[in-house]
């Protein structure tokens, strides 16, 4: 690196980066640091090149977790970046892009040595390469005694939260940004190498109580806004030298982009146009807040208020007075503009899931979603998420259903699906349907799911969820397709014969039980139409339920009960006692306990 452009085989040989992780301390005035930040990487287009990059840099990253606990050259680098990191709300107004980029090439670095620290060292390691500084002497934990409380690490965590909340995205602060958020997401990674509950690790903590954690709200706020705006990647950072003049300013901004921080969504090749858009900012946006969500979320004495801040935002566009019922730590956001790009953007399981806890825990919007005339925009992509369940991994399936399932608990959403007429589905192949209600078309659906499950995945859970969802909407069904009314009687059918071969099971293993074991004679008699009694079990159970599964026995004139009882399966075998001419039959229970 340095002034010159480098190559992935040239880092192991790169004159700054070998200062950087010698032997010899940097002082944070030293002019190295310009030098090293003012370098013009052509780092990897691909994943394949991502993995190059990480062998590339595995020497110079271990040679500077030796020496870094005597140089301190990883708390100058970061001391570096937050002075610069402080000035850059001025910098980003005046469009100083030179300034920017070498922020984002200290940003890029720090990022890159966390992510072989998470991977290869403990917490309490890790810490200690934040806070090491040069001839300074150190206690026990690494760190010196005036960093006790607040160390490095914590610093470098609260200065990135400020700058995604302090700094606009505009052109030149777009990679920032990303950049920004993918070391809070590496340094958040740590739980995957360390089998330990989220809480337990200190940067966890430092999320949830440090000086970051005041900027809760207005974080999640610029987060959600990230997202919302699904602002495009600018076009300039994947032209070429010779395409831009801004490339060559911005060099580090715009080759060090894409391919590592995108995980391979990049490439060499001449990139189509929507390609070139993806909104990568929003995608990590996105991620992050179900990550801050989503951990910490039940410990005792560890308040979440990310989490919180999520759960009771409300509609800037509503004008109603409604004062909050208890102090709650809030913010405002459009829900229009959130309600049509969640819509948008439903075929992406990360999606899927904040529409799962908006709707799950966000009282709010959930009401907003079901006051909504337009429910089509909403369920119809959900249907053709569940309708391609075999390419879907099963947690979206999950997701998808369960939000129908929450909404099929409104009887207005009941209603008003049957009251909107689509015209084509061309995503639906099993037949071609010109004219079709939502409603129609989410029996169908479901419908298919439900015989799938029965045919390939055979989960209970998901079987009970449809079933429940059909339930719920089955008193409001009205203006069906002949096709579907066709799918409903198939569905009972089907559902029938199933019901009858587990009745036809259940008999079998019934007469078997009662042909192989002796026949117990503390047995009860019971009156016809008793339905359960109190005995003398060897065992000393008690009030035993009789459950009737009209199965016939092996005897002419016979039927066999079965009941299951505090972990004991009892038969019970009905015989008629016709008496006299009289047409009154009596029945007689033999109760036998097995």
């Amino acid at each position: 690196m340095g002034a010159v452009c480098s190559s992935i085989s040239e880092l192991s040989n790169n004159e700054p980066l070998r200062r950087l992780s010698g032997t010899e301390p940097i002082d944070p005035m030293d002019p190295f640091w310009n030098q090293l930040l003012s370098f013009s990487f052509l780092t990897p287009m691909n994943s394949a090149d991502s993995r190059l990059l990480e062998e590339a840099t595995l020497v110079i990253c271990k040679s500077f977790a030796i020496n870094n606990c005597k140089t301190g050259n990883f708390n100058s680098l970061i001391r570096t970046f937050l002075v610069r990191s402080t000035e850059l709300k001025a910098s980003a107004q005046l469009e100083d892009n030179i300034f920017t980029w070498q922020t984002y090439n200290a940003l890029f670095i720090i990022r890159c040595v966390c992510k072989y620290f998470v991977e290869h060292l403990s917490e309490e390691l890790l810490l200690q390469q934040f806070d090491v500084k040069a001839h300074q002497p150190t206690d026990k934990t690494g760190s010196t005694p005036s960093e006790q409380h607040t160390g490095t690490s914590e610093e470098l965590i609260t200065s990135l939260v400020e700058l995604l909340v302090d700094v606009p995205v505009v052109s030149c602060t777009y990679a920032l940004h990303v950049e920004a958020l993918n070391t809070l997401i590496v340094l958040l990674s740590i739980q995957m190498f360390q089998p330990q509950p989220a809480v337990r690790f200190s940067v966890y903590r430092f999320m949830m109580e440090g000086k970051c954690s005041i900027h809760a709200c207005v974080f999640m706020k610029a987060l959600l806004r990230n997202f919302i705006e699904q602002q495009k990647c600018p076009a300039e950072l994947f032209k070429s030298s010779e395409e831009s003049g801004l490339y060559r300013v911005t060099a580090a901004v715009a080759s060090g982009l894409w391919s590592v921080l995108t995980l391979g969504f990049g490439g060499k090749q001449k990139k189509s146009e929507d390609e070139i858009n993806d909104a990568i900012l929003a995608n990590q946006s996105l991620l992050f807040i179900l990550i801050l969500a989503n951990h910490c979320t039940n410990e005792k004495g560890l308040h979440n208020p990310y989490r919180e801040a999520l759960f009771s935002f409300t509609n800037s566009q509503d004008q109603s007075n409604t004062l909050p019922t208890q102090a709650v730590a809030t913010f405002k956001i459009d829900f229009s503009k959130l309600y049509t790009t969640i819509c948008s953007m439903l075929k992406d399981d990360q999606t899927t899931l904040l529409l799962y806890l908006l709707v799950h825990r966000n009282s709010h919007m959930k009401a907003f979603i079901l006051s909504r005339t337009n429910t089509d925009q909403l369920v119809l992509p959900i249907l053709k998420i569940l309708y391609h369940a075999p390419d879907r991994n099963s947690h979206h399936i999950y997701m998808a259903l369960i939000i129908l399932l929450v909404l099929s608990e409104d009887e207005f959403f009941s209603k008003s699906v049957h009251e909107i007429t689509l015209q084509t589905i061309p995503w639906f192949k099993e037949r071609v349907i010109s004219e079709i209600t939502l409603g129609g078309l989410l029996i169908l659906v479901v419908i298919r799911t439900i015989q799938y499950n029965m045919t390939r995945m055979r989960d209970k859970y998901l079987h009970t969820n449809c079933l429940a969802a059909l339930a719920n909407m089955s008193a409001h069904f009205r203006n069906l397709h002949p096709y579907v009314a066709q799918r409903i009687v198939s569905l009972f059918a089907q559902l029938c014969k199933k019901h009858t071969r587990l009745i036809e099971q259940i008999r079998l293993s019934a007469v078997q039980d009662v042909t192989k074991k002796p026949r117990n004679t503390g047995f009860r008699r019971l009156n016809p139409g008793v339905s359960s009694f109190r005995g003398g079990h060897p065992n000393g159970a008690r009030n035993y339920q009789l459950m009737p599964v009209l199965v016939t026995s092996s005897q002419p004139q016979s039927s066999v009960y079965a009941s299951v009882s505090e972990g004991a399966v009892h038969t019970i075998q009905v015989s008629p006692n016709i008496s006299g001419h009289s047409t009154e039959h009596r029945h007689s229970v033999d109760v036998f306990l097995l």
